[in-house]
């Protein structure tokens, strides 16, 4: 991504409307209990089809906008229901990793492919590994960025660590970072969008390698991180994993950027 610039916008509405991977926006309503909901994706690219799943909870899509993947793929990203454009949830209890898994079945069925390879992103992690478990012959690839297979009290207890280490180091020299844990670990209204985003984007230089060294560079980025916060209230048992999760991951906020591992179908199990 050119961090000075950002990548190109894409077309609203899509090119073609009635081509479910035409370049631009697309809105699909999908039945969730007795509820019609909107589902907003994205298109951009040309080649394979890809699905990307940003991470959150609640962090808008452009987090997981790559430019060099569209450039040999087809991507396709979701922005999560209750972000965005995407619908809301009359209950905020609902937002799990369940329903999660749901909207990403119907957006794949929509696209009419018999498998697509799919891009999951932190808390989206989770929910890939989740529908390869529930899908897994829909899927050509799996791609895991920077996320887990399971989460916890003792996974969440590991993150507010890793932040208390980070304000540690960099305490004397930037006094701002005081703040840090309280932004990770406190849950804000659920109406509070606005507060949530300012939360994300006070913290967000704990995940870039060096953000104050390359500011010129990731300053971009992060005024245009987003945040919404009633999917923070999502379903959180104390103990979860991708394989018997009913719920989201407890932390409310999960956001972050490292590690890659890919499978594709030598690697299936």
């Amino acid at each position: 991504m050119n961090a000075t610039q950002g990548p190109r916008p894409l077309s609203s509405p899509a090119v073609d409307p009635r081509d479910p991977l035409s370049p631009g926006t697309h809105t699909l309503v999908v039945q969730h209990g007795t509820a019609a909901v909107d589902q907003r994706y994205r298109v951009a690219g040309t080649g394979p089809v890809c699905v990307a799943h940003s991470g959150g909870l609640g962090i808008g899509w452009e987090s997981l906008r790559v430019p060099e993947l569209e450039r040999s793929m087809t991507v396709v990203y979701l922005e999560p229901v209750g972000t965005g454009a995407s619908g809301r949830l009359a209950d905020p209890r609902d937002y799990t990793l369940a329903t999660y898994t749901h909207f990403l079945h119907a957006v794949i069925e929509h696209l009419g492919l018999a498998e697509a390879a799919l891009l999951g992103h932190s808390h989206g992690g989770f929910v890939a590994q989740r529908y390869a478990l529930d899908h897994p012959e829909r899927l050509a690839s799996l791609v895991l960025y920077d996320t887990s297979p399971m989460t916890g009290e003792e996974f969440r207890a590991a993150a507010v660590a890793d932040m208390q280490s980070f304000v540690q180091r960099h305490a004397d020299e930037r006094p701002e970072v005081a703040t840090y844990v309280a932004g990770l670990t406190t849950r804000l209204e659920r109406s509070d969008d606005e507060g949530a985003t300012k939360v994300l984007r006070t913290i967000s230089p704990a995940y870039f390698h060096d953000y104050w060294g390359r500011e010129e560079e990731f300053a971009v980025g992060r005024a245009s991180l987003r945040m919404f916060a009633a999917p923070a209230w999502g379903g959180s048992p104390r103990s979860t994993s991708a394989r018997n999760c009913p719920g989201s991951p407890p932390r409310p906020w999960s956001w972050s950027a490292g590690t890659t591992s890919s499978a594709g179908r030598a690697g299936r199990t």
